[in-house]
């Protein structure tokens, strides 16, 4: 029988988009019929395999978005969060892959369900720039996206400290309002989708923080000091509010793990 373990790396070393999301919800599939031994015996890429384009630059090298309502600047966005959610099948994956064996299986199942939710996400997005005549790769894209997968490489915790309880997590304070933006500008259709996105990654969010505590009670650590600990060591970003504390609560992260550290 494959390896969990095997078959992660080989959806981390798909680089083709759509390859890879059919990849990972088929990981997703082999995990659920059982066909998948929760084994992470193989060694996990640094550097997953991307494709040539989406060009990815330094944040600072970035294009500016343009504010207001056109079409371009919405474009834009959307290229923009499709980037984020093709790195984050990989960012799950990983997590699977490189951890999996150290957690009961009820983790498992949880991080192969984020991975194939993080499929679905980069599918909706890139088939509705398609429909506004662009696409997932027509546009420059940001490198720095995988910096924490590679910052917490070594150690579980610090990984769901950072990624789903830090990143994820922003994109709870920040959604909101870009649906509403497209609502105002009367992209109904792309609102929908990010409205879906945000839904899901309030479960994402909360998995994160359920395998932190898991680990911490497993451990011996009191959950939200060591979590603020790791932030400050791991992370090279800074907390900033707005935030947006009630999807944060309903997620398990409460005011009590970043209020006290958020500049």
């Amino acid at each position: 029988m494959q390896s969990l373990g095997e078959a992660a790396r080989a959806v981390l070393l798909t680089a083709d988009p759509h390859d890879k999301r059919r990849a990972a919800r088929a990981l997703a599939r082999s995990w659920r019929r059982g066909a998948l031994a929760q084994r992470c015996d193989g060694t996990m890429p640094d550097q997953p395999a991307w494709p040539a384009e989406p060009a990815l630059l330094p944040p600072n090298q970035m294009p500016r978005r343009r504010k207001g309502g056109s079409e371009r600047g919405r474009i834009a966005m959307l290229h923009a969060l499709a980037h984020i959610e093709f790195v984050a099948i990989d960012l799950a994956v990983d997590l699977v892959g490189r951890f999996g064996d150290r957690f009961p299986r009820g983790f498992v199942d949880d991080w192969i369900a984020v991975a194939a939710d993080e499929a679905m996400h980069f599918a909706l997005l890139d088939r509705r720039l398609r429909t506004l005549g662009s696409h997932y790769g027509a546009l420059p894209a940001h490198a720095g996206l995988w910096e924490a997968a590679a910052a917490t490489a070594d150690d579980p915790l610090a990984r769901l400290a950072i990624v789903p309880m830090v990143l994820e997590a922003r994109g709870l304070d920040v959604t909101p309002a870009t649906v509403a933006r497209f609502r105002a500008q009367g992209d109904e259709a792309s609102a929908k989708i990010l409205d879906r996105i945000y839904t899901d990654e309030i479960r994402h969010v909360s998995a994160g923080t359920v395998w932190f505590n898991w680990m911490c009670d497993e451990l011996g650590f009191a959950p939200a000091p060591t979590w603020q600990t790791l932030v400050k060591s791991r992370f090279r970003g800074a907390l900033k509010p707005p935030f947006n504390d009630s999807a944060r609560r309903d997620a398990g992260l409460t005011q009590e793990y970043y209020a006290v550290i958020a500049s």
